[in-house]
């Protein structure tokens, strides 16, 4: 399922590209967040098409709780997650999934 079909809640499959990744600092509740979405470059934020309803983004925020970094987990790469889907700040958010490294971005 691609990002911007995901519905507003409920457990979905989904796969996309890591656009960025945010480390807190030391002093704070530990986690891990990253920002997926359907493909990386310019243009990813497509509006929803002519007539339709509902909220559709572009974009998930991905979070680990209680983790500083995880394993892999890093701008360009591709990935496939398993989760629950639920809205955060009225974007699609998911919290603790499964996931399965798909392809990684070789840096030049």
């Amino acid at each position: 399922m691609a990002i911007r079909d995901l519905p507003e809640r409920g457990r979905v499959i989904c796969a996309g590209f890591i656009e960025s990744v945010t480390h807190q600092p030391p002093s704070t509740q530990p986690f891990f967040s990253a920002i997926v979405v359907d493909a990386l470059g310019p243009g990813i934020q497509t509006p929803p098409p002519p007539g339709s309803t509902g909220k559709k983004y572009g974009r998930l925020r991905v979070i680990w709780l209680g983790r500083t970094r995880v394993p892999g987990i890093e701008a360009g790469v591709e990935l496939r997650l398993n989760g629950m889907v639920t809205q955060l700040e009225g974007f699609p958010a998911m919290f603790n999934p499964r996931y399965e490294i798909l392809s990684r971005q070789e840096h030049l």
